[in-house]
């Protein structure tokens, strides 16, 4: 696995989610971000637009759920079409029970942190995962500028992945540009969300191939 670029759909056009998805379509994944309004501030869409989404989107979905008792909700997600499901260990009652469902139902299991959540308490989690995202915002709304005080979390995750033997990916999520990447994949993130910088773009899928060269380039640089 190499480096992805997820755009976030947080940031296209609501009014035509199809046209978005078209619009990257060299894009590894879709992102779906799932707002409750509870969890987080702000309130998005939920089950019947990610099945609407997945009859129409070239690309898998990725969804990352920023809500309350994802026990609960996160499968219903996979039954709706997405193939990678990422809930929020704040908010998860049986996080390890919870992953094990996902990926017995056949999508990737994902865990998220929020910038303030230290990464080494959930070490021993990793085997049990796919997926790590770091937030390098607060979750809630898209457009924030990148938290560069996230970098030594990202690498934190790194090492302990590396530690734990696991094909486990690092996702990244938040204020994610060509300003940010570099330091992000240099840090060792190799699966990058980018929402404002995709799709306020005026060719939304050039801009996905130069982020994705770009993250490969920093990747590859010499430490």
């Amino acid at each position: 696995m190499g480096i992805q670029i997820s755009p976030s759909i947080l940031a296209a056009d609501f009014a035509n989610l199809q046209a978005a998805a078209e619009s990257v379509s060299h894009a590894d994944w879709l992102h779906v971000d799932v707002m409750d309004n509870h969890f987080v501030p702000n309130l998005t869409i939920g089950l019947p637009v990610v099945e609407a989404l997945g009859k129409v989107a070239v690309q898998p979905m990725d969804c990352h759920l920023m809500i309350e008792d994802p026990d609960r909700w996160a499968p219903a997600y996979v039954d709706a079409g997405a193939e990678s499901v990422t809930f929020h260990v704040e908010a998860a009652t049986a996080p390890v029970r919870l992953a094990r469902e996902l990926r017995s139902l056949g999508a990737r299991a994902g865990m998220a942190l929020r910038p303030a959540t230290p990464v080494e308490p959930y070490a021993d989690l990793l085997p049990e995962l796919d997926l790590l995202l770091i937030m390098t915002v607060e979750p809630g709304f898209g457009g924030q500028k990148f938290l560069d005080v996230c970098l030594p979390k990202i690498r934190s995750a790194r090492e302990l992945i590396a530690r734990s033997g696991g094909d486990v990916w690092l996702q990244v999520d938040g204020g994610v540009s060509m300003d940010t990447i570099e330091r992000c994949a240099e840090a060792g993130a190799d699966v990058f969300v980018a929402g404002s910088a995709v799709f306020a773009a005026g060719d939304p899928d050039t801009m996905v191939e130069t982020l994705r060269s770009t993250a490969v380039a920093a990747a590859a640089a010499p430490r």
